[in-house]
């Protein structure tokens, strides 16, 4: 246990600093006199345990980082094949089905205005809040960047056309009141930039 290790001194901010330059380097020997060294703090293990293969070989993988291996690609041809300089991102997300066997839960929740129209649309549609959020669900997922129009969302949707008639209306009032209201959040934002500067 009487093995040294050396640990380095925090930097005291009140106190300056030397700042040496090439030449003007100091011997060594006038500066090994300094002691720092602190002992081992104990492992915990049994000194015989201390040594075995297994332990050292655990101990000393501890402190390397593991770092990829990085090959230089050669072949222009093979990079510009790889990583086309006319690449452009896809308008939409790209989407992977679950492989389990379970229903899959719609990524569009309800609000409480949702939940106020599904409720007065009850007695006119078979209309469940997990059925509306599928469709809705997919309308948003269809849309992108542009509005849909209707016979595409009949497309998209397959179910009753007096139904997707409803909800597609639905749909569209909303993300035209989203859309104006974002747009609106944006002017009062820019309004209120060029008056600070």
């Amino acid at each position: 246990m009487s093995k040294l290790s050396f640990r380095p001194r925090a930097l005291d901010a009140s106190k300056p600093m030397p700042i040496f330059m090439a030449e003007e380097l100091p011997d060594l020997p006038d500066y090994s006199a300094i002691n720092r060294a602190v002992p081992q703090i104990p492992s915990g293990m049994k000194k015989e345990e201390e040594s075995e293969h297994h332990l050292q070989r655990a101990i000393c993988t501890g402190l390397i980082i593991p770092t990829p291996k990085v090959a230089d690609m050669a072949d222009a041809e093979a990079y510009d094949k790889i990583y086309p300089q006319d690449y452009k991102l896809p308008r939409q997300l790209i989407h992977m089905q679950p492989f389990a066997m379970e229903q899959d839960i719609p990524d569009y929740d309800m609000d409480s205005e949702d939940e106020r129209w599904v409720g007065s649309q009850a007695n006119k549609f078979d209309l469940t809040p997990l059925k509306f959020e599928e469709m809705m669900d997919r309308l948003e997922k269809g849309s992108g960047q542009t509005v849909l129009k209707l016979q595409e969302a009949k497309a998209l949707l397959k179910e009753d056309d007096d139904l997707i008639i409803a909800v597609y209306d639905y749909w569209l009032n909303k993300r035209l009141k989203t859309v104006s209201a974002r747009q609106s959040l944006g002017q009062t934002f820019c309004r209120g930039m060029s008056n600070t500067q």
